[in-house]
């Protein structure tokens, strides 16, 4: 039975949650009103899980569906400012919620719905006057006059959607590729002026269907995220969340720094079923950033363990914030070889945060968890077992070749089956809805999200300016590149050609562009966009689609440890107790081999072992050298190895580290010949 201070510590951790989650409604509604609401969103949900099993409608129906669904609710939870002012009056906002708000989440369903309704034209005759539409590949090109009207309204009320509910920066971002659309001559480069459209045709490119706001990230979030964070939903509501969390404590809690390495472990195996890190950060950080401070790290570094470990849960198969499945999509690859190829970076962002909290616990004196306070492995099992068999089910169906939405509704078939039935944990109906009610409510805002990232990649296409930006990121890189290098071509190897320092820094810039758009940008959306601004950059680098693909996907996730924005660091700082920005620059260095190793799978590729052409040998080299590279890194960050180590020392290894993690022999053996003689120094004298 619960006592009252987990009664508090839930509550407060659900506060933490929808402070920092970006998604998360801030409205109070009417009591009859929230009722209704929630009634809605659960319909909404069933909605979604029943046609992943049965079929999904035509894709102008489903997705006018979602995005009606999507626009009604988030204009009844979301008010217009997020800081309360003088409501209202009564008479002006039924249930509490403005009828201004009202009037924006109904026009923003009829204008979702009428691509659907109009579909097949029609020909009535109303009050006398006949009223006659072409079918919708007749007006393709050429928009009728209420096709401009309504989609004039959509692009609003989608903006506007999005802005209350992350703010201004992906808006602001859709008004500039709008503004660059519409007023293409007056551009001041000359590789960036174009002959521009006009309204009509703007319109006719985004709001019908195929490209702009019912493209392929709103088809996706329809078909397939919205039913992956469902089942995170229902699966964390039957236990599947609590099983890892007592998993990682028998795996890891005896050992050095025992919490610390409970929530990397346990945070990467609630990633597998989580696509937000800072719910992912509530759920396990909970626990142990208190163990931590108690055990005693300093707060902000607990907080920065945690918010780094839940950051990493979004590179982590299978679910990747549903990016994997999007991914599929892009590159027209079974899903079984994102998830394989995305396995091994995963798995080095998590021995970096591993290493750093090793021996920074080795160099404070920490030692592990008591053993009475760790579960007997047995017990945990007994317990437990029942709880995996859903991301089992999920696993088993995704790598058999079926859609990801089918996946999806096996998994949640699995978990209603196993959790209205496993009696050591079971469900009541009460809480299936309430699970139902999560997915609905957590899967709205990236629906809105999505279908204004269509606008960007809508005008993307219509305007050529993707090719545009890849010439101008590479013509920089090479630009700068043969100032450089008269001087680096002095020293050794070849990792100093013209060519490789162009390549290196046209990667370095892209990085950086992505850690900018990704400030305040949920997961899916933000990869969406990401690849297609910045993928034509890197097909002139000769750089497989694949890693470039989770290139950018890695360093838009980094922001979500990069401060000044980092929402999962600030949600790990607020149930620390700790300064946001000491947590935010902990969590940021904890992260250096997600930094590193999208520039190592980019350089060889063979890390993601799928791609053909890939050996054994080029596998375990790269993967190996990276790996001694990442604990090296380690080593040099915390200034410990047997003992602590001077400055200089540090430094040295921290360049051998480095010199490891790029992919070579011959940078291998020059961090051979620096960290060895170190490493020995340190073995030797540890007394």
């Amino acid at each position: 039975m619960s006592t009252a201070q987990d009664t508090i510590d839930a509550r407060r951790a659900k506060q933490i949650e929808e402070e920092f989650e970006a998604e998360r409604p801030a409205r109070e509604i009417g009591p009859l009103l929230s009722k209704v609401l929630a009634l809605g969103l659960v319909l909404f949900a069933i909605y979604h899980y029943v046609t992943a099993g049965t079929g999904i409608p035509v894709d102008h129906w489903h997705m006018g569906i979602h995005l009606s669904g999507v626009l009604v609710a988030l204009f009844i939870l979301f008010p217009r400012v997020s800081k309360p002012g003088r409501g209202v009056p009564a008479r002006f906002a039924p249930g509490g919620v403005p009828l201004t708000d009202w009037l924006l989440g109904f026009t923003g369903a009829a204008a979702a719905l009428w691509i659907g309704f109009s579909w097949e034209g029609f020909d009535l005759t109303l009050f006398g006057h006949r009223v006659r539409l072409s079918e919708q590949a007749m007006r393709q090109g050429d928009p009728a006059f209420i096709d401009i009207v309504f989609g004039t309204a959509l692009i609003a009320i989608v903006l506007e959607a999005t802005r209350r509910v992350i703010g201004w920066v992906l808006p602001i971002i859709v008004l500039i590729f709008m503004g660059f659309a519409l007023f293409g001559p007056w551009m001041p480069f000359n590789i960036l002026k174009h002959p521009g459209v006009n309204w009509g045709q703007f319109v006719n490119n985004v709001y019908f269907p195929a490209e702009g706001i019912f493209g392929i990230p709103l088809w996706v979030v329809s078909t397939v995220v919205f039913h992956f964070v469902l089942f995170g939903a229902v699966a964390q509501k039957m236990g599947l969340g609590r099983l890892f969390v007592d998993i990682s404590t028998v795996v890891a809690g005896r050992y050095v720094g025992g919490p610390a390495k409970v929530s990397v472990v346990s945070s990467a195996l609630f990633g597998t079923i989580s696509g937000s890190a800072v719910a992912n950060v509530v759920s396990t950080g909970s626990l142990t950033i208190p163990n931590m401070k108690r055990l005693g790290y300093p707060a902000h570094f607990a907080g920065g363990v945690e918010a780094a470990a839940s950051a990493g849960g979004q590179v982590t198969p299978p679910i990747m914030g549903a990016a994997a499945v999007i991914m599929a999509e892009y590159l027209a690859l079974p899903y079984s070889t994102i998830a394989i190829a995305a396995t091994v970076p995963a798995l080095m962002h998590y021995l970096g945060v591993l290493v750093i909290v090793h021996f920074e616990a080795k160099r404070l004196g920490l030692k592990g968890e008591r053993p009475e306070n760790i579960p007997r492995v047995m017990d945990v099992l007994k317990r437990g077992w029942p709880s995996a068999i859903p991301l089992f089910v999920l696993l088993y169906v995704l790598f058999s070749g079926f859609t990801p939405y089918m996946a999806a509704f096996c998994g949640i078939t699995a978990c209603i089956v196993v959790g209205l039935l496993n009696p050591m944990h079971r469900m009541t109906p009460r809480d299936l809805a309430e699970a139902f009610l999560e997915g609905g409510r957590s899967a709205l805002a990236v629906g809105a999200i999505c279908a204004a990232v269509g606008i960007v990649i809508a005008v993307i296409t219509l305007t050529g300016l993707a090719f545009r930006m890849g010439f101008m990121v590479t013509g920089a890189a090479l630009d700068l590149a043969r100032s450089l290098h008269p001087i680096l071509s002095a020293l050794p190897g070849d990792i100093f050609t013209l060519n490789e320092i162009a390549r290196f820094l046209s990667m370095l810039f892209i990085g950086i562009a992505c850690l900018l758009m990704g400030a305040g940008v949920p997961t899916t959306a933000l990869y969406i966009m990401l690849v297609t601004v910045a993928q034509p950059a890197f097909t002139n680098l000769g750089i497989p689609p694949l890693a470039t693909h989770l290139f950018v996907f890695y360093y838009g996730i980094i922001s979500e440890v990069t401060p000044p924005v980092c929402t999962s660091a600030y949600a790990a700082a607020a149930i620390a107790n700790a300064n946001p920005w000491k947590t935010g620059f902990a969590a940021f260095r904890l992260s250096n081999a997600k930094i590193l190793v999208p520039f190592v799978f980019c350089y060889s590729p063979a890390m993601l072992f799928v791609l053909p052409g890939t050996t054994w040998s080029d596998f375990l080299q790269t993967t190996l050298t990276c790996a001694a590279g990442v604990v090296l890194l380690g080593m040099s960050f915390t200034g410990y190895i047997t003992r602590p180590v001077a400055m200089p020392l540090r430094l040295a290894l921290g360049f051998a580290g480095f010199m490891l993690v790029i992919p070579g022999t011959f940078t291998d053996l020059i961090a051979v010949g620096i960290a060895v003689p170190i490493l020995v120094y340190a073995w030797a004298t540890r007394r």
